[in-house]
């Protein structure tokens, strides 16, 4: 077997970043799609903002993100890795997850194609469904085409089926604060908070604590209690912490 000083070696920089409502990686839904409501912009960085290379994209609705996940520490490789979906206890093979601890820290995701824009001449996008941190590097673009890329009789593993979602409650004191959200945002923060995003190994375990979600420059603080997410109080953040799209 080669070793790797032997092999060749290859370099990528990015393209783009991604900003996104979401501040850090906890509460990140854990694959694309489940929170259809959140809106993120791509930006792109010269000479890949040329309006150009996106002529045709407008024709689809759906776009494969390749990014990196540069919030996952580099370590020495490892052949298994713990999934959230399996209540991060059991072990699978790095290749049979979508774990950002992987060798080349390559991520994908399909998003849907929601404008493709231009602001001073360079092109942006806005997408819908997307599952990145903010500022993640985008590092290409390519088309969703449903007659390859659409297989209704694949097998999905131990991930064969959606998660389970749970039922978000937000308290009568906490109706009002919600209005520094508008109406596609208060959704997103709904589904987002439907996924249970507290670490998997508490499983359905209800253990009194409150947690907080960083979104579009507010913290969410939340508890579980039974099937239920309970949205205690919405807290706006610092200047030197908040973000707005």
């Amino acid at each position: 077997m080669s070793e790797i000083k032997d092999i060749p070696q290859f370099s990528l920089h990015p393209i783009g970043f991604i900003h996104s409502p979401y501040l850090q990686k906890f509460a990140v839904p854990r694959q694309p799609g489940l929170a259809p409501s959140v809106v993120s912009k791509i930006t792109f960085i010269p000479p890949y903002c040329d309006p150009e290379a996106f002529k045709g994209l407008q024709g689809f609705s759906h776009i494969h993100l390749l990014f990196i996940f540069d919030k996952a520490p580099y370590s020495d490789f490892k052949a298994t890795v713990r999934p959230p979906r399996l209540g991060g206890n059991k072990r699978v093979g790095v290749f049979a997850s979508r774990s950002p601890f992987r060798p080349s820290r390559i991520g994908l995701s399909v998003v849907k194609l929601e404008k493709v824009g231009e602001e001073n001449g360079r092109a942006y996008l806005e997408v819908s469904g997307a599952d990145l941190v903010d500022g993640t590097p985008i590092i290409d673009i390519k088309p969703y085409i449903p007659f390859v890329d659409a297989h209704p009789e694949a097998k999905g593993g131990f991930a064969d089926k959606p998660p389970s979602v749970k039922e978000v409650v937000f308290l009568p004191e906490v109706l009002d604060l919600l209005n520094v959200f508008t109406l596609k945002e208060r959704q997103a923060v709904t589904e987002i908070l439907a996924q249970d995003p507290r670490p998997a190994y508490k499983g359905k375990k209800e253990d009194g604590k409150i947690y907080k979600v960083a979104f579009n420059g507010y913290d969410i603080a939340f508890k579980a209690e039974g099937n239920k997410i309970i949205v205690c109080d919405v807290i706006k953040l610092s200047n030197k912490n908040a973000k707005s799209l």
